[in-house]
């Protein structure tokens, strides 16, 4: 073929993909950064990715409407979303999908979850074999539902009776001897261990509990020498927080576990862990430990909804380790010491709630730790998609990036609250509309325990 008709044939190809190309016109634009947001800006996006952010296009040929006509398929649409405020897709960084596997549920809440404005979720240890294929199935557009970002688990010996191992290991296999749910001791050959962990498709290493901390150091140093994440408890006892920050982990879950570091004595093992003592929430300690993770960079996943459920178990006996109080009182020393907080829930709502739990963490950050609402969508956004390694991906709205775009009908950043209502969720360029949202059934829901 003369080079001329190649020239001309990689135009037409060039022009065809180009007219696949959706503009979201009209929109206030809150870009994940933390800067102020712009005014009737237009988001264009081609594929899988955002090509362009420009201010909006002044285009008799819009298509006029609300968030709910938006057709990411459609070819060469200017879609109006005047009154709409965009923001990243956003990313919850703690749930937990197969740790009694259900797939079914698991699916149907991730459904949920995508609806609802989350394009990406964190994952923080179960089934892999059920993770593998949810993550598999939401990526590729088989079902809808956010990517799907996992953890395989390692922890001492006497964590393996706790019976969500067993359920996370049903089908023969024994408790702490699978490559996802790993028990360590000095004697485990910890390069072969990761290994077989990676190859269950995880992202990280998660630690979880009853190891001390020259094992939590070698598991965090192999990992990060095989290009894992890890991912910890903020106490792993009997490794202190400070001994789990100075290991070098990228993420610490749960904000009431830094308050083991002013703890008398530091519990010997997860099972047998005290209550965190309110009234040592100000010793200096804490405020070393906060000044290390700042330095070092490690995330606080303050996971502030679980402790809210906590509050609801005030009567149980023993009663819960820790309050919701506590627990922001805690978040809010890490924000103001400098240190990102990523917004993860670890719960989710009743299956009959047409919204997930992430709007709720960050009304708990916004109205008991001292977050603005833009640094509270920050926290499910730019330092979220951290947590998980993808910040060049998403997290933020950038050309370049993956669409995973939500849209809201009312100002979240005039109260957080208003992200409740999400109107249309763009999660790899393909749009869900709100209206849309097929609920979850009660046969889907029927393993849950959930009433």
């Amino acid at each position: 073929m003369p080079r001329r008709t190649v020239s001309l044939a990689l135009v037409a190809l060039l022009a065809a993909t180009a007219a696949q190309a959706t503009t979201y016109n009209h929109v206030t634009l809150i870009d994940g950064t933390g800067a102020a947001a712009r005014q009737d800006m237009a988001i264009v996006v081609d594929g899988e990715r955002i090509t362009a952010i420009t201010p909006a296009v002044k285009s008799g040929t819009a298509k006029a409407g609300s968030a709910e006509s938006a057709n990411a398929e459609s070819s060469g649409d200017i879609v109006d979303m005047r009154g709409a405020f965009a923001l990243p897709g956003l990313i919850n960084t703690h749930v937990h999908l197969a740790t009694s596997p259900d797939i079914a549920f698991a699916q149907a809440t991730l459904r949920r979850d995508v609806y609802s404005g989350v394009t990406a979720v964190r994952d923080m240890a179960g089934d892999t074999r059920e993770l593998g294929f949810l993550a598999r199935e939401a990526r590729i557009g088989h079902v809808p539902g956010p990517d799907v970002y996992y953890a395989s688990l390692m922890a001492g010996p006497e964590f393996f009776h706790d019976p969500r191992t067993v359920d996370s290991t049903q089908g023969g296999f024994t408790p702490g001897e699978t490559p996802w749910m790993r028990a360590v001791t000095p004697a485990t050959d910890l390069a072969l261990a990761v290994a077989e962990a990676k190859g269950t498709g995880a992202t990280a290493i998660k630690i979880y509990a009853d190891l001390p901390a020259p094992l939590v150091a070698a598991i965090t140093q192999e990992a990060h020498r095989q290009h894992l994440l890890v991912w910890a408890h903020a106490a792993v006892f009997p490794a202190s927080p400070r001994e789990v920050t100075d290991a070098g982990v990228d993420v610490m879950s749960h904000a009431c576990m830094l308050g083991y570091q002013a703890s008398a004595t530091m519990p010997p093992a997860y099972h047998h862990r005290a209550a965190v003592e309110a009234a040592r929430l100000g010793d200096p300690s804490i405020d070393a430990l906060l000044a290390d993770m700042k330095a070092k960079g490690t995330i606080l996943d303050a996971t502030l909804t679980v402790y809210e459920l906590l509050d609801h178990m005030k009567d149980a006996n023993p009663p819960p380790y820790c309050t919701l109080a506590m627990a922001q009182t805690l978040t809010a020393k890490a924000h103001r010491a400098g240190v990102d907080v990523s917004a993860g829930t670890d719960s989710d709502t009743p299956w009959k709630e047409r919204r997930s739990a992430l709007q709720g963490e960050l009304a708990l950050l916004v109205r008991g730790a001292g977050f603005t609402p833009m640094e509270a969508i920050r926290a499910a956004t730019q330092v979220a998609s951290r947590t998980i390694g993808r910040d060049k991906e998403m997290g933020t709205l950038e050309s370049g990036k993956l669409a995973n775009i939500v849209f809201a009908a009312k100002d979240p950043l005039a109260d957080i609250a208003n992200l409740e209502a999400v109107t249309l969720t763009v999660k790899r360029g393909k749009a869900f509309a709100a209206k849309d949202y097929p609920p979850i059934t009660a046969a889907e829901a029927q393993d849950s325990g959930d009433d």
